[in-house]
């Protein structure tokens, strides 16, 4: 055998995900791109700010000395103290270049941030509908997972979180606003969510991480804003990228960032920045630290994002079809009309729909619609959403 057997199992198992992408190719072959659907991947079709191309310009025109040589594996100072004045305009809290440590995306940061706190057999909890690729992190650095539900708005169970929260629980991981639902958790229930993990510490004499999973945090509709969760749990940690808000989620540049108050910040501070390096990251892309520092308060438009979650859940509603309306992210997570998520999807498949099964995030019953996509896309989906209603009421 050329590759372990634990990467075999993994490949066997593969996202459900990646299997409606390469569905798509085959399809697009047989079909013509014009004549597929694809609202399977979280690929945003926008194109970045004007902003983004107007830093990039300046340093095609004008290039800084030795801007593209190694730095700090912690990343360069002057964008990680961009990052820390945005952040503390924002929550009020201080926040300085040594709580941060810029990243190849929000991937690499939870990579980084699970291979510094995880001993073996460390237990961390993540709460159904989840992003697939926690299961592969977690496993990636041997940690235990444990998987919680949600209620009927995709919003953490706590009740059954107390009863999971044990002496080996090394991190809660929590993702809002909520990739696959747009579930967006309110300031409430991060309120309870610290009182409840501050207790059981206590209890436990143990540190127990909340790793905050941001990717979409700017991406949030009707006026609403996303609570932090830094006022609630001092041993809080969010990782975030600039893949969503700023549509660059092939230039993999995001960031790790600590609360200032987090206990042995330092000594995890040191941890991060040596997993960055031994992971093989070494550091975040030069050039995207030297833009993005220009850009923290700059997002593409929320606005057209909105029109199209609308749109969908509009006529999505109006097929009959049990939609909780989301408030954030570019994903929505309908009810199934049989039992069979898997079977539906291969049914839509069948109308040149292409959506992703519930089953793989852990929420059988569902399927993920993802809406950052063009609006002949999106318009031309609705057809086989119809037939598909109609087929299973």
């Amino acid at each position: 055998m050329s590759i372990s057997n634990h990467v075999r199992q993994g490949m066997a198992q593969g996202s459900w995900v990646r299997r409606m992408f390469e569905e798509g190719l085959r399809l697009k072959a047989q079909y013509g791109d014009d004549n597929i659907f694809d609202l399977s991947l979280g690929n945003p079709i926008m194109e970045p700010p004007a902003q983004f191309h107007e830093e990039l310009r300046k340093l095609a025109e004008s290039p800084l000395p030795g801007m593209h040589r190694y730095m700090e594996n912690a990343g360069y100072p002057e964008t990680r103290a961009a990052v820390a004045a945005q952040l503390s305009l924002e929550t009020g809290i201080k926040f300085t270049l040594n709580d941060i440590i810029m990243t190849c995306g929000a991937a690499g940061a939870l990579n980084v941030v699970l291979k510094a706190i995880l001993n073996q057999g460390d237990e961390v909890i993540i709460f159904a509908p989840y992003f697939p690729e926690y299961i592969n992190y977690i496993d990636n650095h041997n940690g235990i997972l444990r998987i919680l539900p949600t209620d009927e708005q995709f919003i953490p169970k706590l009740d059954a979180l107390e009863v999971a929260l044990g002496p080996r629980t090394r991190a809660v991981l929590i993702n809002s606003p909520n990739n696959p639902s747009g579930a967006v958790y309110s300031e409430d229930v991060l309120h309870e969510l610290g009182e409840l993990l501050t207790k059981k510490e206590t209890q436990y004499g143990t540190r127990i991480f909340l790793i905050s999973d941001e990717a979409y945090r700017k991406l949030v509709y009707d006026g609403e804003k996303c609570p932090h969760v830094w006022p609630h749990y001092r041993n809080s940690i969010t990782v975030t990228s600039h893949s969503k808000d700023l549509s660059l989620p092939g230039e993999r540049i995001g960031y790790i960032a600590m609360h200032p108050e987090c206990s042995h910040r330092e000594e995890l501070l040191d941890g991060f920045i040596y997993c960055n390096r031994i992971l093989g990251y070494v550091n975040a892309p030069a050039l995207m630290q030297h833009i993005v520092r220009h850009l923290q308060a700059v997002t593409i438009s929320i606005a057209d994002y909105q029109k199209k979650r609308d749109f969908l859940y509009e006529n999505l509603s109006r097929m009959g079809f049990s939609v909780v309306k989301p408030r954030g992210a570019f994903y929505m997570f309908p009810r199934s009309p049989i039992e069979d998520d898997i079977a539906f999807v291969k049914a839509l498949q069948q109308l040149r729909v292409l959506v992703v099964p519930g089953s793989g995030f852990g929420t059988p019953g569902y399927f993920r619609v993802s809406y950052c996509v063009d609006h002949r896309t999106l318009g031309g989906s609705l057809a086989g959403f119809y037939q598909a209603a109609q087929k299973f009421k």
